[in-house]
């Protein structure tokens, strides 16, 4: 091989043996990152507590967010999540009873609020959300009102029974525009597309553009919590710490910043797979 076509080759060689080398080592880093499925409406909280670990540890926090339906399905499809936060218990029970939840690994992490939100440029004023509540008295004959979709995104989930509970449902059920997820939902409202929006609480709070108008009752749907489990398979000693790490006080004052109530224990213990 004459000399110049001979350190072109090797020239080559080093440039592919360099490309491979690098790819190795993204591969690599990615496999070292903490991959965590998280429910849309903790969007601003998870991305701050995020962050926030990243900057104490080191550790890299890879985020997907979506509807928890969407997440869970794609965990089912073999999606590479080492860690779930859901937006009700449904989901996390569907993951679990494929066996696709680490035993042990689960706990109530925060819990929420349902409310009714109207742009800030409404006249509307607040009221007493109850069973004599007239609510689409409050909206226009060719108006809706913005909600997760009930068949399958927990905030809808969870209107649909608040409402049922009040005896509503059947009245305002094809009045509703349904959203992808609730956070889908509270923009129709912040772009006046839709007068009125049922939300969770803290989503209600990091915008500007809605004001909270009412709070259903308690009592009227079931409570609003956001379970947390590591996923089978996936429970790696990097995960299970940042697991941890949401479970205890950093990460409780994080989530009450953003208004949710922590519920769970410094106590928690999660066992690696």
């Amino acid at each position: 091989m004459p000399h110049a076509h001979c350190k072109l080759f090797r020239s080559f060689l080093l440039l592919l043996i360099a490309t491979v080398a690098i790819g190795s080592m993204s591969t690599m880093a990615k496999a070292r990152d903490i991959t965590v499925f998280a429910a849309a409406s903790l969007t601003d909280a998870i991305e701050t507590a995020a962050r926030t670990y990243e900057r104490e540890t080191g550790d890299k926090i890879r985020l997907s967010l979506a509807s928890s339906s969407t997440l869970a399905r794609q965990i089912s499809a073999g999606a590479p999540a080492d860690i779930f936060i859901s937006a009700n218990e449904r989901w996390m029970d569907w993951l679990e009873g494929q066996g696709l939840i680490t035993p042990n690994s689960r706990y109530d992490l925060l819990a929420n609020r349902l409310v009714l939100i109207a742009p800030t440029n409404s006249t509307l004023a607040p009221i007493d959300i109850n069973a004599t509540t007239d609510l689409i008295s409050l909206v226009g004959p060719d108006d809706r009102i913005a909600v997760g979709d009930p068949d399958h995104v927990p905030a809808g989930i969870y209107a649909k029974q608040a409402l049922t509970s009040l005896g509503k449902w059947e009245t305002i059920n094809p009045r509703l525009a349904r959203a992808d997820n609730v956070r889908a939902a509270m923009v129709l409202v912040e772009r006046g597309e839709a007068p009125l929006g049922i939300v969770y609480q803290t989503d209600a709070r990091i915008s500007d553009k809605v004001k909270i108008i009412g709070t259903f009752p308690e009592n009227s749907h079931p409570a609003i919590t956001y379970p947390i489990a590591s996923i089978t398979g996936h429970a790696k000693a990097k995960a299970i710490k940042f697991l941890l790490w949401l479970l205890g006080d950093d990460g409780g004052r994080i989530f009450t910043d953003y208004g949710f109530e922590p519920l769970a224990t410094t106590q928690a213990t999660v066992p690696e797979q």
